[in-house]
């Protein structure tokens, strides 16, 4: 946290109390607490907000925790989540607002112009406010497609009510959701991806947009495991969990789009690259574009083609020994013995 955000957040909490009765003015006090339903002002008792203690450490003012959904921060954070704020600048808008501060005026001008909608920095934070994903409903969706090697060091994580706005104009909505960080080629989180979800978990929500990605994404993707001589590129986070089943060792990312994979970067180390290509004409065009690039830095390319839509269709509608029977036939013959599972187990 920046120094000047961190100095608001102190200075929020020692008005803990005038900023619950602002944000969440359905709670209300009980002893050396603040208790309402959730970030969203719902009635309850889940969220507990501490309206007294020392300025940071351990029982400091200000921090809240949602005991039904594992959320817990600041009271930045809260009030982010309880306007369903996509950038820190407008949250840090809005905290001088209720202060009654003027604007900042020590930051430089190229630093006080707004930020892009679902910047960086808005995505980390996400990122952070979501738990991780095993047990949640997140990886029992993944579970229903068939995707059974979700491992605790991946950049996956369950958000249980996840801002959702249909159009500019319209009202925030809540849903459970997906989160997948973004990565740089060093690992600094660039973006965020979110598939919100049906309650039940088992399919996405019933929503126009159910998958949409904030951040700086351009060469950038999510990925699983790192790469150095030999890795796997495809769109979708779906596509590669599937390839994953029966490749658990290769180093994949997932670019989240077609225009994204054919722009990804690629590692100073890499040798060999193997391109998850989705049958349509968009994935063609990226799969194309992106084996150009590798062969033009001396990076030897193999295509993966589903017989499907993509890899994830034929894992749930093939079975994993068919497919694993498939990839076997794309992969070089020195990574069947170095990636492809001997046996798959769930």
């Amino acid at each position: 946290m920046s120094s000047h955000a961190a100095d608001l957040a102190r200075r929020l909490a020692r008005s803990a109390e005038a900023v619950c009765r602002h944000y969440l003015s359905n709670g209300h006090r009980e002893g050396r607490y603040w208790l309402v339903g959730d970030v969203a002002n719902t009635k309850g008792r889940s969220l507990f907000v501490r309206l007294s203690g020392p300025d940071h450490g351990k029982g400091a003012a200000g921090k809240w925790a949602d005991s039904a959904t594992g959320e817990h921060g600041d009271l930045l954070d809260l009030i982010s989540l309880n306007r369903g704020h996509d950038r820190l600048r407008d949250t840090l808008d809005e905290a001088r607002a209720f202060l009654a501060l003027p604007p900042d005026q020590i930051a430089p001008r190229q630093e006080r112009l707004p930020m892009p909608r679902g910047s960086p920095e808005s995505a980390c934070r996400l990122y952070t406010m979501s738990r991780p994903i095993t047990g949640t409903l997140a990886q029992a969706y993944l579970l229903s497609r068939g995707i059974t090697t979700v491992r605790d060091d991946d950049p996956l994580r369950f958000h249980p009510r996840c801002y959702y706005r249909p159009a500019e104009d319209s009202p925030v909505e809540t849903w459970p959701a997906l989160i997948a960080a973004v990565t740089d080629l060093g690992g600094t989180i660039t973006g965020a991806h979110r598939t919100w979800l049906d309650p039940s978990g088992s399919d996405k929500a019933p929503i126009d947009s159910p998958r949409r990605a904030m951040g700086h994404l351009l060469g950038h993707g999510v990925r699983f495991g790192v790469a150095a001589d030999v890795m796997a590129a495809g769109e979708g986070i779906e596509t590669m969990l599937s390839l994953r089943v029966i490749l658990p060792t290769l180093p994949m990312v997932a670019a989240l789009s077609a225009n994204h994979l054919a722009a990804l970067l690629l590692p100073p180390t890499l040798r060999r690259l193997y391109v998850a290509r989705d049958a349509d004409p968009a994935g063609d065009a990226a799969m194309d574009r992106l084996c150009n690039r590798a062969e033009a830095a001396g990076i030897e390319s193999f295509v993966l083609s589903p017989s499907f839509d993509d890899f994830n269709d034929d894992l749930r509608r093939l079975g994993i020994e068919w497919l694993r029977a498939s990839v076997r036939r794309q992969l070089a013959p020195q990574d069947v013995g170095r990636f492809l599972a001997l046996a798959v187990t769930g």
